[in-house]
């Protein structure tokens, strides 16, 4: 699977890299006292499981569907942990790119996380109190997820 979905190399084939306002989802995936975490393939960073939602596709359907894609787990999402806009993406070809992130608190359900696309150099289970080096913008997404908190964060 490509790390773009196809409806949005479509809209690229129509308006070329003019900036794009995309909706996308963060899985804070837990499993008892551990954190899912994937190495992306692309900046090496550390981060949870993210993408982009399709287009009708509920958001917490999406972050299921990530996690299934991207590292063979089925999980259960909670609740809505926060939302954020991150600042205008400028990729390598010169898209342009804005993404509404909308994270969810998520419960590991079944299956053994593996690489399971090309978005990913690495998976595995991180104890929530030695969670690897991450953007400041991720860190807030995991800390919303583990804080057990009701209502949604709304953040900038």
């Amino acid at each position: 699977m490509s790390p773009v979905p196809d409806f949005v190399l479509e809209i690229r084939e129509m308006i070329g890299t003019h900036p794009l306002w995309l909706p996308g989802v963060t899985a804070v995936i837990r499993r008892d006292d551990e954190i899912l975490m994937v190495e992306r393939a692309d900046n090496g960073a550390w981060t949870p499981v993210t993408g982009i939602v399709d287009p009708g596709e509920e958001p917490a359907v999406s972050a299921a569907r990530e996690a299934l894609e991207e590292t063979g787990v089925v999980i259960r999402v909670d609740r809505l942990a926060s939302t954020s806009v991150m600042s205008e993406v400028v990729y390598d070809n010169g898209d342009r790119a804005s993404y509404l992130d909308l994270t969810f608190a998520c419960t590991w359900i079944s299956g053994e996380a593996y690489v399971a696309d090309d978005e990913s150099t690495d998976v595995r289970w991180w104890p929530v109190d030695g969670l690897p080096p991450m953007s400041d913008s991720m860190s807030q997404r995991v800390a919303a997820a583990l804080s057990g908190e009701r209502e949604a964060r709304f953040t900038s």
